[in-house]
């Protein structure tokens, strides 16, 4: 049931970019303004992210929190698709903010897997974690392309919503033990801004978790338009807007291979030359889909690009778990999640503002260049933290 909770939620998560962006653009004709209202939902996950994993961590009735900001997702989803291309930008805006707010519940769910699997099965319980986040950003994108292809974009986008109410409906049967009740000791309580600074103070001190954290920043910097671009390179391609969802999807799919190969041959010795190589890859199928003749062209390399990420998210799980204190993971998992899409928050409003001036060519290349940089931070990053050591 968690697998089937988190799953739904993180479709409709995953797919709502590109429903946004579909729906905006029906609307007003202009797909790169919704390039703000992404990046208006990404960058309350700079605080909300670690304010909500600190409370997963600390909560008593942890199921009664996790449906609340559930519930407050959908709530929100379902009124920013309702203003999005008809009021002002700025009351969407609003709207987007407070999805932000509750969205990072789909992230946040990571870190009660200790709590619903036995020690020796956790391993392969964070594998099929990654396998669901890829298999969300295969069936998101995907609903709301196929929909708005076939019945029209707000169709295409409120089907999310149903998806979001599926997965807070199964979240109710759901018993999730307190950590009290696994762990010696309860979480400090870390009041007002210590809730956001803890969080920054354990990824910043540990060496490992410092360069995961400035290399992966920098690369979803690079992230945070993917949906935008996608939409204005299947427009560059002449197969129209829609086609856009095949390219996002195409690159899911190979980020679910790549997961579950990462689980089935990942090695903990290996981890951390694994995030190198896969950011590394990442960027160069990205700069190569920058120059497709055609659509399939790009869709293999999104594929590919796709199949390099996977055993990325995979490996920055795995490293997290090694790397940050037991009764602290949540707090982790959400502060460094938070970074990540703030940076993609930055991304996408940079994506916007560039996207009238320059082509989608230009853009993938540029997001290309951001994921070889991630490498070699990280890289270099963790080479100094080791020296230090």
């Amino acid at each position: 049931m968690y697998l089937v909770a988190a799953t739904l939620l993180r479709v409709s998560a995953e797919g709502f970019g590109t429903a946004l962006v579909l729906l905006v653009h029906a609307r007003t004709g202009q797909a790169a303004s919704a390039g703000f209202l992404v990046s208006a939902v990404l960058l309350p996950y700079v605080v909300s992210g670690p304010v909500l994993g600190n409370a997963l961590d600390r909560a008593r009735r942890t199921r009664s929190v996790t449906i609340l900001f559930a519930v407050g997702y959908l709530v929100a989803m379902t009124l920013l698709l309702t203003v999005a291309g008809r009021a002002p930008l700025i009351v969407a805006a609003m709207a987007a903010i407070a999805v932000g707010c509750c969205e990072p519940i789909t992230v946040a769910l990571t870190s009660l897997l200790p709590r619903l699997v036995p020690a020796a099965r956790l391993t392969r319980a964070y594998g099929l974690e990654s396998a669901s986040y890829n298999l969300a950003g295969i069936a998101g994108p995907g609903l709301a392309a196929g929909l708005t292809a076939t019945v029209g974009a707000t169709a295409g986008a409120f089907s999310l919503v149903g998806v979001a109410l599926l997965g807070t409906l199964a979240l109710l049967p759901l018993r999730i033990p307190p950590h009290a009740e696994f762990l010696p000791a309860d979480p400090p309580v870390r009041p007002g801004l210590g809730v956001v600074t803890g969080g920054l103070a354990l990824l910043f001190a540990n060496p490992v978790l410092r360069a995961l954290t400035l290399g992966t920043a920098l690369a979803f910097l690079g992230m945070g338009g993917v949906p935008v671009v996608a939409v204005l390179l299947a427009s560059h391609l002449a197969a129209g807007a829609a086609a856009g969802g095949q390219l996002l999807t195409a690159f899911a799919v190979g980020a679910l291979i790549g997961s579950l190969g990462a689980a089935r041959w990942l090695s903990a010795r290996h981890i951390e030359r694994v995030v190198t190589a896969g950011m590394a890859g990442f960027g160069l199928f990205l700069a190569i889909a920058a120059v497709s003749p055609g659509l399939p062209w790009a869709v293999a390399c999104f594929a590919l690009a796709g199949m390099c990420d996977g055993p990325v998210l995979t490996a920055t799980m795995m490293l997290r778990q090694r790397e940050a204190p037991a009764d602290r993971l949540g707090q982790v998992n959400t502060t460094g999640g938070s970074l990540k899409l703030g940076a993609a928050a930055v991304g996408a409003a940079l994506t916007a503002t560039f996207a009238t001036h320059t082509g989608a060519p230009a853009l993938l290349l540029a997001m290309g260049s951001l994921q070889l940089l991630g490498a070699l931070t990280f890289s270099l990053t963790r080479g100094v933290s080791r020296t230090a050591r």
